[in-house]
């Protein structure tokens, strides 16, 4: 009975077919021996094993260790005969666990993982990696219409083991394989809304191989443009450009490559950037938020945020005493000694013409900050390898893009500055990648930027550098002697010092209420940013103890789950947002290129998914910190942090949170007040297709509406109540209402 089964085993191991050998069972032994890897063993006693499953499930249960696979198999010579390319032969397995070593007629053709004789020790090859073993057909191994046998010795070192998958087999490579398509790597390049795009291919043949590259513009479900480009290969790298990608709306760009001889295709879809923001003008335009504040009697630095042609002569009237301004700078420092509400004018000139604007400059009030702080911080970006060269190249690029004109001053260094010791006595010293942190801030002063520091109550922040623990006074004369303006305190360490980690809210408010006091009595204008992630409702408690604003979730990732579980989340925490409060903090924002290190890479957000996230923080009021590598401000990144009439949502003076209302089919409308009795409104699209309908105003609660401005196209609507939107997939439409 024996012999019976094997004999059907090996008329089945294989299935013939104009393209492959597919195999989908063998031979099997445990144990191990160099014998078994040649074509000439006698394996007639060994049983058979289907290739699809784990040992332990075909009666090897709890086996560890070395096992060999025998796969027996006749190679037809009408396979090569039929094959396009005739060079190269694959054989391969979906999955083995752990580590393998494959023979073919005794010659070895690939192994994958280590085993145990092995320097190093045994290393699993992963549990769910293919093998792909490329050998030559000219290979003096193969057998042509003859038995060939497949040997596998597989170590498994634990847990289950053996081949599994799908299927398994030999085959020719076809002209396909030889070639890879690139569309990911290289980014969309805009220029004047034109966005073009290289493609890069990798010909591993010896000789061209031609194809045909058909690029598919889609927007709104329906086609906008075709191109066919007929292509020839190189052997070594080819890159393509597709030019004509331009889109003003949400748009999808299908690449499809399909080569002559098989026709076979390789294909990528991605979302085609579109940019919605106007270009900027030549005449001046004040973009600072209309109300700035400062406690009494400490040093004031306020730069005015203006667009337009430079050089641009700035003018106020009604500066108060101890202020004075930088006419070319556009710069106001000084000191405020007598506490008040000083409402300035302040004039924009330049040779195309001027802008004027009202300012309150709000001098000792509760709140030391009247509109959430806009800036960038290293950390989504640099890591724990932020450097003063960095700081210093990021903050010149703020200047350079244009950005610092529309309100983005703030330049924060999260964790890794500190040293790992303190000096001798007890003050906390940068490392050796900041020489000298007092220059820093002075650099960043002389360009109107603002500087922000980093560190934890307990005595080591996340990073695993010196925090402030028990030298709070110390640090903040530290922070003010080097003119620091924002201070980012995370929780970190100090939790350790309590059973199991778990606080008491009395128990967590007492450090940060601590540093409040030492920033307090520091002499400087600090920004108190309190981050303990939300855990404790900070939002209810976080102005007690000083703080201006306050984390209320935990680090924000750039992909959609988790903006979408952080971002629509947060009516609650915004709904206790104020200028005279303080403001919710849902973590930075996540466009531009990112990585937490020295591998930056572009935001794996969509172009819509980012036109949501700045729409919904700005809804939010919520702090708008940049954590992208500046100096790669691409074209698309900018207009989403250029747009004046969106950033001035999010800095509006009263400072409220929005509410939200859930509507069918996965939309979502968020309202906000704001402080000219308008509204502005966010209509989202959460779902996963094209949103394509028409809303009454009316029952959004909108009625009477006078005037409708499409903000993001800074565009006038139709005023009647029935609205027509075309909402993607994650995207939105933002809205600024006023009602008759």
């Amino acid at each position: 009975m024996i012999k019976y089964l094997i004999i059907i085993s090996f008329l089945c191991c294989q299935l013939v077919s104009a393209q492959k050998v597919q195999f989908t069972t063998a031979v099997f032994q445990t144990g191990d021996s160099a014998l078994w890897a040649t074509q000439s063993f006698n394996d007639k006693e060994w049983k058979p094993i289907g290739l699809q499953t784990y040992w332990e499930e075909q009666g090897h249960d709890k086996y560890d260790g070395f096992a060999w696979y025998r796969i027996h198999f006749n190679l037809p010579s009408s396979l090569k005969e039929k094959a396009a390319l005739q060079d190269l032969m694959e054989v391969f397995f979906p999955g083995i666990e752990d580590a393998d070593i494959t023979y073919l007629n005794g010659a070895e053709i690939g192994r994958t993982g280590l085993m145990p004789e092995d320097k190093g020790g045994f290393r699993s090859g992963g549990k769910y990696r293919e093998r792909h073993y490329i050998l030559r057909a000219d290979l003096p191994a193969l057998r042509w219409d003859k038995d060939n046998v497949l040997a596998i010795r597989v170590y498994d070192g634990g847990g289950t083991g053996g081949i599994v998958g799908a299927q398994s087999f030999i085959r020719f490579l076809e002209p396909v394989d030889y070639i890879s398509m690139d569309a990911q790597s290289s980014d969309f390049k805009i220029k004047d809304k034109t966005v073009s795009k290289e493609i890069t291919f990798q010909n591993r043949y010896s000789k061209n191989l031609d194809g045909v590259l058909t690029t598919t513009l889609n927007c709104n479900d329906s086609l906008v443009k075709k191109q066919v480009k007929s292509v020839s290969l190189m052997p070594g790298k080819n890159v393509i450009s597709v030019l004509g990608l331009a889109s003003e709306e949400a748009a999808t760009v299908n690449f499809v490559f399909k080569e002559t001889i098989k026709d076979s295709i390789l294909q990528s879809i991605q979302d085609v950037p579109y940019i919605l923001t106007p270009k900027e003008k030549k005449e001046p335009k004040i973009n600072s938020a209309s109300a700035f504040g400062c406690k009494l009697g400490v040093p004031f630095q306020f730069t005015i945020a203006a667009t337009g042609t430079r050089p641009m002569q700035f003018e106020i009237t009604d500066l108060p005493k101890g202020l004075k301004l930088d006419a070319v700078k556009g710069i106001i420092s000084g000191k405020v000694e007598k506490e008040g509400t000083y409402r300035i004018k302040i004039t924009a000139k330049n040779n195309t013409g001027k802008d004027q604007k009202i300012v309150d400059l709000l001098i000792g009030t509760k709140n030391t900050i009247a509109t959430p702080p806009m800036g960038w911080n290293s950390w989504n970006c640099w890591g724990l390898s932020v450097s003063d060269e960095k700081v210093k190249s990021s903050a010149d690029a703020m200047i350079s893009s244009g950005l610092a004109n529309h309100g983005w001053s703030y330049m924060n260094i999260d964790d890794g500055w500190e040293s790992s010791e303190r000096a001798d006595n007890g003050s906390i010293r940068a490392n050796e990648k900041f020489p000298d942190m007092k220059l820093l801030g002075d650099y960043l002063h002389s360009h109107g930027l603002k500087f922000g520091i980093y560190s934890s109550p307990g005595p080591k922040t996340c990073g695993g550098y010196l925090g402030s623990y028990q030298n709070e006074e110390s640090d903040a004369k530290s922070y003010a002697s080097w003119g620091v303006d924002y201070l980012k305190y995370d929780l970190c360490s100090y939790r350790r010092y309590f059973p199991k980690g778990i606080l008491t809210l009395e128990e967590l408010k007492v450090p940060y209420l601590k540093m409040y006091r030492e920033l307090e009595s520091s002499g400087r204008n600090i920004v108190y940013s309190l981050c303990e992630y939300g855990v404790w409702d900070v939002w209810k408690w976080g102005s007690e103890v000083g703080g201006n604003i306050w984390r209320t979730t935990g680090d924000i990732s750039d992909n959609w789950t988790s903006l979408k579980e952080i971002g629509f989340t947060q009516e609650i925490p915004a709904s206790y947002n104020g200028s005279d409060y303080g403001f919710g903090d849902p973590d930075m924002l996540i466009v531009g290129y990112v990585g937490w290190g020295d591998n930056l890479r572009l935001t794996r957000l969509t172009p819509s998914e980012q036109y949501t996230h700045i729409s919904l923080w700005c809804l939010l009021s919520a702090p708008l910190m940049l954590g992208c590598d500046l100096a790669r401000m691409d074209p698309f990144t900018y207009n989403l942090l250029s747009n004046d009439e969106v950033l001035a949502i999010d800095q509006d003076v009263v400072g409220k949170g929005p509410k939200k209302t859930d509507l069918p089919n996965d939309i979502q409308l968020w309202v906000k007040d704001l402080a000219d009795g308008s509204k502005a409104a966010g209509l989202f699209n959460l779902g996963d297709k094209l949103l394509k309908k028409s809303f009454k105003l009316s029952e959004l609660g909108f009625a009477n509406a006078k005037s409708i401005r499409d903000v993001w196209r800074q565009k006038n609507l139709p005023s009647r109540d029935e609205i027509e939107v075309n909402i993607p997939s994650h995207g939105v439409m933002l809205l600024k209402i006023v009602s008759k």
